[in-house]
């Protein structure tokens, strides 16, 4: 197999996890009287990446993340001929986490997934009524933030048996702190799984959760380079 397919495969792997992880939870395990609630949903984000940046970093890198993608495509960190490979595998690990998800959250009598499958929404679609412009800012704050996280860990001076813990630390506290506004995306890829089954309402939502992620990862990429330049100098 080609190393392209080898890092399609393993993105595609990365992002079912995440999916499974975090949509999973969030999906299967917020009802009452076993709730694990707002920690334990973001808890299971950051452990999911956390993990994964151990299982597959050394294939792909471990992007499962769009804007992670572009904003390392930007630090010339990935090459552009593989960023399509990044972004199927990405795509199709979402969907397949998503199904997974649907298949066994449909074993309860009664289960509906429309606008209960961990989607992304903005207004009355926001768990705390969030506007579209504060969903807009929030999405492309914390994206930057994760890609910017992610590339420091990539400086040749940066322990890279911390990378994991300093990466999906991170995403468990940009899940503490958002998803009250908008249930948490900083990820395409991860708004497309619950997009899936969601409905029409989150369907119509979804360009939120792809446009400003991935403004936020190139906002991202640049504050590394300009700081990593300033560093240098």
């Amino acid at each position: 197999m080609g190393e392209r397919w080898r890092l399609l495969v393993a993105e595609v792997f990365g992002t079912a996890v995440l999916v499974m992880g975090g949509v999973g939870s969030a999906v299967l395990a917020t009802s009452e009287p076993l709730s694990i609630g707002t920690y334990g949903v973001s808890l299971a984000f950051g452990l999911s990446l956390l993990v994964m940046v151990y299982a597959i970093g050394n294939i792909s890198g471990c992007h499962i993340n769009p804007a992670v993608t572009i904003g390392l495509w930007l630090m010339r960190k990935t090459a552009a001929r593989d960023v399509p490979f990044y972004l199927i595998g990405q795509l199709v690990g979402a969907a397949a986490g998503a199904i997974i998800i649907f298949l066994i959250a449909n074993g309860v009598e009664g289960f509906d997934p429309t606008n209960n499958f961990a989607q992304n929404g903005f207004e009355e679609f926001s768990p705390g009524g969030y506007s579209l412009a504060a969903t807009a800012l929030a999405e492309m704050v914390f994206t930057a933030l994760l890609v910017f996280v992610i590339a420091s860990t990539l400086h040749p001076k940066f322990p890279a048996a911390g990378a994991g813990l300093a990466i999906g630390l991170s995403l468990t506290l940009i899940h503490l702190i958002s998803i009250p506004i908008d249930n948490t995306s900083v990820n395409p890829a991860r708004s497309f799984a619950s997009a899936i089954f969601a409905g029409a309402d989150a369907w119509k939502q979804l360009w939120v959760f792809i446009v400003f992620p991935l403004v936020g990862g190139l906002l991202g990429a640049y504050a590394w380079m300009t700081i990593h330049k300033q560093s240098a100098s």
